[in-house]
């Protein structure tokens, strides 16, 4: 991890150099020290930040994994229902085209017949 190192005393010989009063310059040198100070993050407080990280990221890991899951079982579901749907539609389709080809063949059978008997009485 980086370590901030201020200088104070240099810090504030730039501001005295710079026009302040030693006073404002040492004033300044401590506020600057304090606000950094209580901005750096310690190991420990980056370790601790990284494992409750750790920790969500695992969280959001396993419930995407249950929400997967879920679907998968949903979408087989459904993937199911639509060819047990397609089979009926099949088989409905199945037995209308076999009562047409059925009737066609009847029809047909009725045509050459009659086709025959007057061809026979014309003979």
């Amino acid at each position: 991890m980086t370590t901030l190192i201020l200088d104070t005393l240099d810090y504030a010989t730039k501001l005295k150099a710079g026009g302040f009063s030693e006073q404002q310059a040492e004033a300044q040198a401590r506020a600057l020290a304090e606000v950094l100070e209580r901005q750096i993050v310690t190991k420990a407080e980056a370790v601790e930040h990284e494992n409750n990280l750790r920790r969500d990221i695992a969280g959001v890991r396993a419930d995407l994994t249950r929400d997967i899951e879920a679907l998968r079982v949903e979408l087989k579901r459904d993937i199911r229902e639509s060819e047990l749907k397609l089979e009926a539609r099949l088989s409905e389709t199945k037995a209308d085209l076999t009562r047409w080809v059925i009737g066609v063949g009847i029809l047909q059978a009725t045509v050459v017949i009659g086709v025959l008997m007057k061809v026979a009485k014309l003979i």
